[in-house]
């Protein structure tokens, strides 16, 4: 590791500095290097769109910063963060150093506080991890260029840390139109509903209009098996237990597993015509016996079909035959405009890469019961590869399902580490090294039986198209709407709904050339949402956004 001469002035006479060590699980270690002072360097090969940080944010107010931070060094340091305050990026999140062509992008993430760091391509041994601190800087960039990419914008606002909040300030700034109704919401009570109107999106009608049982006669009943939880802290011990067990099965997916009732939480197990005899629950935890409930037959399709049969038993809301819109607070508002700046900037990275800017992200789900549901560790995305991987098929949706199948998979082999990437979602390693060959499925094969198991491996059940299957019960965003392919993708993974940004007429299969959730006789409908651009010309939109695509072009 290279040594640097100290001339910190008050530090006495020039002496060899050292990184400090940094012990993390991602590979990753500190090092000086001449021109930038310390820096993020890869001690192994990373995969692309690995989260390899999450760094907390100390915040200081206006007032406080003003009158002490600013006079001293933490001004190099600090930048602004979106609701005004000043924050300090802990952990590696200060050291990350600028670059022309970053290979790693960030998301600041309000509710907790934090930036997530993750690399937008596959990284080599001991290259640096940079960021784009944006255009304003009050240094010169030691990879600076020539070119108009890498001019100064004059008009552009400063956030007081040359833009570390890069991309998204930039969609926020540039696109105002889209992001409108998003504005509108910030503020006022997380769970008040917005009127229809309101909402940033379009909802696309699936099915005409059906019966529904619309009072308690009519609703249709049966019975199932329920035990009483006396702690909290039992409802994640017994989820794991039901997957484990085989309870976790389709044709309960309508209701949901935990009743809340003043201080009493409750769990339904499995129903009785499936398991005539009580269930035999765990040894290890003291809990009481079984009981019968009663509970509805099917998902509630108009809210005051859920208010009756969520009387019985709490049940899902699944407006798919009469369509009466599931309402939405302006806190799961606020989470969906979140996420749909994400996959924008997402395939802008992608677009400056060489691939085609089209983009996809599924994140945590808003709700925490889904999260605990759905045992998604992390959000996924994906990004167009057909140029780089030189295939017609890696495409972003089709690219993200395959993440999503592959981290299942390693989750029921016990794997306890972070799950590798085997999909080859961005293929685009610096100058004069070799993009590696798509893997082959022998080859993820042999992967997944070289994963290490546990000590005391436990059966797992068959997997099933339950809760934990690919996007069951998941949110899906992304840049353009998918083709026919992709949406048929998307229908087999179970998805709950998609929100698309760019209608693609000509090829698109959510409601371009066809929709495919809206065919005769599929087996599963997902909800269909278009991202309204207020006003704006799309194809000016499009070329102002760097998403430009051939419209002809199967997203």
């Amino acid at each position: 590791m290279e040594q640097i001469l100290d001339s910190t002035p008050g530090a006495g006479s020039p002496s060899p500095r050292k990184a400090p060590k940094h012990l993390n699980s991602s590979g990753l270690r500190i090092e000086y290097a001449e021109g930038k002072g310390r820096g993020v360097y890869a001690c192994r090969e990373i995969s692309a769109q690995t989260l390899i940080e999450v760094s907390p944010v100390l915040l200081f107010t206006v007032e406080e910063y003003e009158a002490h931070g600013r006079h001293t060094v933490l001004d190099h340091y600090t930048f602004k963060w979106r609701d005004g305050r000043m924050a300090l990026a802990l952990g590696l999140g200060s050291l990350f150093n600028h670059s022309q062509r970053p290979n790693v992008s960030y998301t600041l993430d309000s509710a907790s506080e934090s930036i997530r760091y993750t690399t937008s391509r596959r990284i080599l041994p001991d290259e640096e991890l940079c960021i784009f601190y944006g255009h304003k800087l009050w240094f010169d960039p030691v990879d600076a260029t020539d070119d108009a990419s890498a001019a100064v914008v004059p008009d552009e606002s400063d956030d007081g840390w040359g833009g570390l909040t890069g991309l998204d300030e930039e969609v926020e700034d540039r696109d105002i139109s889209l992001w409108d109704p998003c504005y509108q919401l910030r503020e006022g009570n997380p769970s008040e509903n917005v009127p229809e109107e309101q909402l940033p999106f379009t909802r696309l009608k699936l099915m005409p209009e059906d019966e529904e049982e619309e009072d308690i006669d009519t609703v249709r009943k049966e019975h199932a098996w329920a035990v009483d939880l006396p702690e909290p802290r039992l409802a994640a011990i017994m989820l794991k237990w039901l997957k484990q067990s085989g309870f976790d099965i389709p044709s309960m997916a309508h209701l949901k597993r935990i009743r809340k009732s003043d201080d009493k939480m409750s769990m339904i197990l499995i129903l009785t015509h499936e398991q005539p005899t009580p269930p035999i629950l765990p040894e290890s935890i003291e809990l009481p016996a079984p009981y019968v409930v009663t509970v509805p037959k099917t998902a509630a399709l108009t809210a005051s079909s859920l208010k009756l049969k969520s009387s019985l038993w709490p049940t899902i809301y699944a407006p798919r035959k009469k369509f009466e819109p599931e309402p939405w607070s302006k806190g799961k508002v606020r989470w969906a405009c979140e996420a749909m700046k994400e996959v924008v900037k997402r395939a802008q990275v992608a677009g400056r890469n060489g691939e085609l800017p089209i983009a996809a992200y599924v994140p945590l789900p808003f709700d925490e019961e889904t999260r605990l549901a759905t045992q998604l560790p992390e959000p996924l995305s994906a990004h167009d590869t057909r140029a780089s991987a030189a295939h017609p098929l890696r495409h972003c949706i089709i690219n993200l399902v395959r993440a999503a199948g592959e981290l299942r998979a390693l989750s029921t082999v016990g794997s306890k580490s972070p799950a590798p990437h085997l999909t080859p979602i961005v293929d685009n390693p610096p100058p004069g090294s070799e993009p590696p060959a798509p893997l082959t499925a022998n080859q993820v094969t042999e992967m997944l039986s070289d994963l290490p198991s546990q000590s005391s491996p436990e059966p797992e059940p068959e997997v099933r198209n339950g809760a934990h299957y690919l996007l069951t019960s998941l949110t899906l965003f992304t840049t353009h709407e998918p083709c026919v392919m992709c949406s048929m993708a998307l229908l087999h993974s179970r998805v709950k709904e998609v929100f698309y940004l760019i209608p693609m007429e000509k090829t698109g299969g959510c409601g371009g050339i066809t929709c495919v959730p809206r065919l005769e006789g599929v087996n599963h409908r997902y909800a269909v949402n278009k991202w309204k651009l207020a006003g704006e010309d799309v194809e000016g939109w499009m070329e102002k956004s760097g998403l430009v695509i051939d419209r002809a072009c199967d997203a």
